[in-house]
């Protein structure tokens, strides 16, 4: 079977960018700094190389984030409104489109990279499809996952533990990202929120949950909703391959 790494390309170029980033001192105290693009091209083709063959892939699909647009921003107005003025690599966004034109990359408008890994993860194929991202949030994607390439681990997760994963998520928040979750609910709360055991003893499915506990903090289940739509990562179940567009989540029917 065909082994199809789905890699983070957004974590590649990054990485590569800042590394190649030189600080020059000129004396009186001017300094510049620079970076030789070829350095950083050099650069990604090693990292993809080293992931191949870490991984024994066969063939591999670059996913990045579309930079001129984001859904989630229609559906909340601060989503990663904190990384605006937030200094990036300088030539981040050349060598992007430099991955787009010469190795093929992957992205979709409006979405993110973690978005064209979640669907292309689990749109129907007869390949083995690998997630390769140091990103703990793409354990909402049901399916193999690798977050170490220096281990090698790779991770399987069902449909019940991703799930599980979007509604912690939704409930936590994420403050890189810009989403502030339920007030006063951390890690542990949400874990024992979410479990089993309490569900049972509240009789209440997962999504009743995440609303008593919205609203218990004075909030209302459409704010819950809202979380619940920027915390997930799309699957393919989520995206409208004709219209070429997102299906914002909605709770599964009682």
């Amino acid at each position: 079977m065909t082994r199809t790494l789905l890699i983070d390309a957004d974590v590649v170029a990054y990485e590569a960018a800042s590394s190649c980033e030189v600080a020059t001192h000129w004396g009186d105290g001017y300094w510049t700094w620079h970076v030789d693009e070829n350095d950083v091209k050099t650069k990604i083709n090693d990292m993809i190389d080293h992931i191949m063959s870490s991984l024994d892939g066969d063939q591999c699909k670059l996913c990045l984030t579309d930079s001129e647009g984001n859904f989630r921003k229609s559906v909340l107005s601060t989503y990663k409104g904190n990384r605006a003025n937030v200094k990036k690599p300088l030539v981040l966004k050349n060598i992007k489109q430099w991955m787009i034109d010469e190795l093929g990359a992957y992205f979709r408008p409006g979405l993110e990279g973690d978005d064209c890994m979640g669907i292309l993860a689990t749109v129907r194929g007869s390949d083995e499809r690998i997630i390769v991202s140091i990103d703990k949030d793409m354990k909402t994607i049901p399916g193999l996952f690798c977050r170490n390439v220096s281990t090698g681990e790779i991770m399987e997760i069902s449909e019940a533990e991703a799930d599980y994963w979007h509604l912690y998520q939704t409930l936590t928040g994420d403050t890189t990202d810009g989403y502030s979750g339920c007030p006063g609910i951390g890690p542990k709360k949400a874990d024992a929120m979410l479990s089993q055991e309490c569900l049972a003893k509240a009789g209440l499915t997962p999504w009743q949950m995440v609303v008593h506990v919205y609203e218990k903090a004075g909030l209302t289940e459409d704010e819950a909703l809202v979380q619940a739509r920027v915390a997930r990562i799309l699957r393919a179940s989520d995206y409208d391959f004709k219209k070429k567009e997102p299906i914002l989540w909605q709770p599964k029917a009682n």
